[in-house]
């Protein structure tokens, strides 16, 4: 991709942005947890999305699309596939389906691409299998394939020594299809799992970072749901509107719950004039997010880490940007993603000529000017989209663009509605 800069101010109210992808991924698990069909609408219809209803298929759920709505019938028992299910390149899908694959009857092996396929999931892989579940696969576990010998488990507690919303949501699922659980984190991941989850009505109780799983009595009720917007997603013209003087964008149908909104915070407290408008609620607070240009200032973070790990390579475009110099720590979970986002966004941020240094968990970056470069986005979504938005300031080539397709596929139509001139 080649991303030429801007000549003039961002001015517009974007809708079509790619609905939300941990939200896509839970309709297609939670639904095989009804035993009537699910109706969903706005379904991101990205790769890794799209291999999850491949996934549902092949355990016996029947995926009828009209190109707005999905009805996910779901099978009155799993069935045993013939062949490996394929995570594409989400490790959210593959963590997800360990925790129900575990708890339910039958043999699964999960995979994925080439890059999939080197990220860790003994973080989720050893949880399991310290409870009770039957999972190995490459270098003793940790890499996929992974192989799954699903059983009923036993109840469990455990006391997860990391902030991680796939962690957590593996677990529960993985109790739900059992024995019930009781779960506690150091501090609040992500809470997408339990919201969608209680509004189906599992019998899931919360304490302030504690939880108590009560296990299936009968089937949940169905989803019916509208997918929100997705605010990580959007996040990358939020930054845009923050670096381009004068823009002004309004991003709708956002999804605010305000685990997901954090980096949007980060952003306001750099500077950047951002206001928040509810407009709607069932499983999730849904709304609009206005942002206006205002010159951003450097800022320190080290707290709720968990609820921006997304964001933050968007978030050092935004660093390098900024008038002194910005930190990011407490976040060594960047080095586990789609690839070490710490060391290759410092990489990138010095070929453009931007001050920046790795630090054991997280990053410092000062700003500056930045100049147009060659950038390897290592395969990584999100560094690719993030040095794409840098581009409108100083003009960009990131190579391996092509993997922005895993969750956002019109992000190029985007930009070029914007004014921007993009080759893909």
């Amino acid at each position: 991709m080649k991303v030429f800069a801007l000549k003039q101010p961002i001015n517009a109210s974007l809708e079509q942005i790619s609905t939300d992808k941990s939200i896509s991924h839970r309709c297609a698990i939670f639904s095989l947890l009804s035993d009537k069909p699910s109706i969903v609408r706005n379904y991101l219809r990205a790769e890794d999305t799209l291999n999850s209803l491949e996934i549902i298929k092949s355990l016996g759920a029947i995926v009828k699309d009209n190109n707005y709505e999905i009805e996910i019938t779901p099978p009155a028992s799993l069935t045993e596939p013939s062949a490996v299910l394929d995570c594409g390149n989400s490790g959210t899908a593959m963590r997800l389906f360990m925790g129900f694959l575990a708890a339910s009857d039958g043999f699964f092996v999960l995979s994925g691409d080439k890059y999939l396929n080197q990220r860790p999931m003994a973080r989720v892989g050893k949880p399991l299998s310290a409870v009770g579940a039957k999972i190995d696969g490459a270098k003793n576990g940790d890499l996929a394939p992974l192989c799954i010998r699903g059983k009923k488990l036993d109840y469990f507690e455990y006391q997860s020594p990391v902030a991680s919303a796939q962690i957590k949501s593996a677990l529960i699922l993985a109790a739900l299809k059992s024995n019930g659980c009781k779960f506690s984190e150091p501090e609040l991941s992500r809470d997408h799992t339990e919201r969608m989850l209680k509004g189906m009505g599992a019998e899931l109780i919360t304490d302030g970072l504690n939880l108590e799983v009560k296990p299936l009595k009968e089937p949940l009720k169905p989803l019916e749901i509208d997918v929100p917007n997705d605010p990580s997603s959007a996040f990358f013209f939020a930054v845009a509107a923050t670096i381009i003087p004068n823009s002004h964008i309004v991003l709708k149908n956002m999804l605010l719950n305000k685990t997901r909104i954090e980096a949007y915070e980060i952003l306001r407290k750099m500077g950047a004039d951002i206001s928040y408008k509810v407009t709607s609620e069932k499983y999730e607070s849904i709304g609009e997010i206005e942002i206006k240009y205002a010159p951003l200032k450097a800022v320190e973070i080290s707290e709720n880490i968990a609820w921006m790990i997304d964001e933050a390579p968007a978030l050092a475009i935004a660093f390098a940007c900024a008038s002194g110099t910005s930190r990011l720590k407490n976040a060594k979970e960047l080095r586990v993603k789609e690839c070490d986002r710490i060391a290759v966004t410092v990489t990138a941020l010095k070929a453009c000529g931007i001050e920046a240094n790795e630090l054991d968990d997280g990053f410092e970056i000062t700003g500056g000017v930045a100049n147009s470069a060659i950038i390897d986005s290592h395969g990584d979504h999100r560094i690719a989209m993030s040095f794409a938005i840098l581009g409108l300031k100083c003009g960009m080539v990131i190579e391996k663009s092509e993997f922005i397709a895993t969750s956002f596929p019109n992000f190029s139509k985007i930009l070029r509605e914007l004014g921007a001139s993009v080759e893909d």
